[in-house]
């Protein structure tokens, strides 16, 4: 059995695959995403692996959005620390919902019952899961909260919001900022993903206000915005190849 792990977490990632090689030594783990965006690119560009196991808590958003982009035509098995997702997950009629941390004994309950799937099961699944690509709504404006008012800011006038001792700040194109009172995690699954993405854990950045990127000594990207920032926006490594994919909308 081939299997995809949809997990951005290094110890959850390394967890799984121990867990996977005790229950079945045959497993073979094809690879690792740990993002939307990336998972979508990767899906787009290999060969469908047998069973999907994805954590729905990704670094740039709800892994829900991965199918309002795509259609998946392998069976999941939904992994989060959040049961709060439950009834999101059922609606994609996965094959399994689970919580962290991760039981051996309750994976290896989830791939037996994968197992006995017969075929007109799985084609059944898969055309369920297909429905969920429906086009998404993404949000094109913000009240934020100034004094005694409400202030209406269109999505297009935003160049990145940006976190800092659990505080969130969005800066705008004409130099101005606002205080916001969501996450990024929060914000970042109601942005449309071809427009925003997240840099890293302090940014989310606008693609129309990306200046110009630099390659850093170690294979790490400086993005330079149409504004000043109040620090350096560094992508890393392992996410270089996907921010300059999403730069050029090749997603």
């Amino acid at each position: 059995m081939k299997v995809l792990i949809v997990e951005d977490e290094t110890a959850a990632y390394e967890n799984l695959v121990d867990i996977l090689a005790e229950i079945d030594p045959d497993i073979q783990v094809v690879d690792n995403t740990e993002s939307v965006n990336q998972t979508i690119q990767w899906l787009q560009n290999n060969p469908s692996p047998d069973l999907i196991l994805m954590d729905i808590h990704l670094s740039d958003g709800s892994a829900f959005t991965i199918f309002q982009h795509i259609i998946i035509e392998t069976p999941i098995i939904f992994i989060t620390a959040y049961d709060e997702y439950a009834i999101e997950a059922f609606k994609v009629n996965s094959v399994d919902y689970l919580l962290k941390p991760i039981k051996p004994e309750e994976l290896e309950r989830a791939l037996v019952k994968f197992s006995k799937w017969t075929r007109t099961e799985v084609v059944q699944y898969l055309t369920q899961l297909s429905q969920l690509t429906s086009t998404p709504k993404y949000k094109d404006k913000l009240l934020i909260p100034s004094k005694d008012k409400l202030i209406p800011i269109d999505m297009k006038d935003i160049c990145c919001f940006y976190t800092t001792d659990k505080n969130t700040t969005i800066y705008l194109k004409d130099g101005k900022s606002y205080p916001y009172s969501k996450t990024l995690e929060q914000v970042i699954v109601t942005l449309n993903p071809s427009d925003f993405i997240r840099a890293n854990k302090q940014f989310i950045v606008s693609r129309n206000c990306v200046k110009n990127i630099t390659i850093w000594f170690d294979n790490r990207l400086l993005v330079t915005l149409d504004i000043e920032t109040p620090e350096r926006i560094y992508i890393s490594k392992n996410k270089a190849a996907e921010f300059k994919a999403w730069i050029v909308n090749d997603l």
